[in-house]
């Protein structure tokens, strides 16, 4: 199998989770690619007509993307068990979305300020993605901080890869003064050597 990867992109830092987790690193090929809304780059846009990391190159299929679509694909080929058994599975599907949402808000925030022109930035915009943000960190500390602190599962992995990556590219934003128990969480969670190996 090939990944379209880079290291940077907290959706293909969570396959990657996966795959230290399952010990199975060795199973995928990582073909480097880059690019942005504005130029594609080396975008597998082949593979994936939308032009996004990560893509999963499969020897049984179609190439996959969505970084949910290939967990769970991988999930179930390597018996990694990160998705549970119903009920508890619901709750791990909306913690992985709310992972995914505040990542990709993130996201949207670094092509804003970044990416686009100077003279087409709105500051206003970027800040409307973090008040996206604000909420979802209020709602994981406040609803799911003892479904995080159980079993691993892809919940989990979704919310740390996205902490990470706002402590990398937002770290001015300063999530943690406000949410002292999700950081507590992090803390220990970043220590993880699936983790620590995934780092950007």
């Amino acid at each position: 199998m090939k990944l379209f990867h880079a290291p940077a992109s907290p959706f293909v830092r969570k396959v990657m989770v996966l795959l230290h987790e399952a010990k199975a690193t060795d199973r995928v090929t990582l073909v480097p690619a880059s690019g942005t809304p504005l130029d594609p780059g080396t975008m597998p846009v082949d593979r994936n007509p939308l032009g996004k990391i990560p893509a999963l190159e499969r020897p049984d299929g179609p190439t996959l993307y969505d970084s949910r679509v290939i967990t769970r694909y991988l999930d179930d080929l390597l018996k990694a068990h990160l998705y549970p058994a119903a009920p508890r599975l619901w709750d791990t599907l909306v913690i992985e979305a709310t992972g995914d949402g505040i990542a990709e808000a993130a996201v949207l925030m670094r092509y804003e300020m970044h990416v686009r022109p100077e003279a087409s930035r709105s500051p206003e915009w970027a800040d409307a993605q973090w008040d996206k943000i604000a909420r979802a960190l209020t709602a994981i500390e406040e609803r799911w901080l003892s479904h995080l602190s159980g079993p691993l599962d892809m919940g989990q992995i979704a919310v740390g890869c996205a902490l990470g990556y706002l402590d990398f590219r937002h770290a001015e934003r300063d999530w943690r003064g406000t949410h002292a128990a999700l950081d507590a969480w992090w803390t220990d969670f970043a220590a993880r050597p699936s983790m620590q190996a995934t780092a950007p």
